[in-house]
């Protein structure tokens, strides 16, 4: 049963591994997702990626000596934490670029 479950895990963190979008740090989102877009990443994507970023996390923590020994602390934390919690929790429901979605306002006429 454990083996099982191991391997959809596994098998669902590489998948979701390769839909990373890459991290551009954009300044305004303009994209208007659709609701199976806001649906589909609510239900599946989000919850992959707070696992991937839970994960990343204990293999940093796990690496750290190493990595220090290297010299390349703040690029191992980039990579395996940083980068998954940006695209967890910075991305706008449904969109596929990092960065917040801001609301744009519109002046009528008073």
């Amino acid at each position: 049963m454990f083996g099982k479950v191991s391997k959809v895990v596994g098998g669902a963190l590489f998948a979701a591994s390769l839909m990373l979008p890459s991290a551009s740090f954009a300044d305004v989102i303009e994209e208007n997702p659709s609701a199976l877009a806001m649906t589909g990443d609510a239900v599946f994507a989000r919850p992959v990626l707070f696992g991937m970023t839970v994960v990343g996390t204990a293999v940093f923590i796990a690496s750290l000596p190493f990595s220090a020994l290297g010299g390349n602390v703040k690029e191992a934390a980039d990579s395996l934490v940083i980068g998954p919690a940006t695209t967890t929790f910075v991305r706008c429901l449904g969109c596929t670029q990092v960065g917040r979605k801001d609301e744009v306002i519109i002046a009528g006429n008073n």
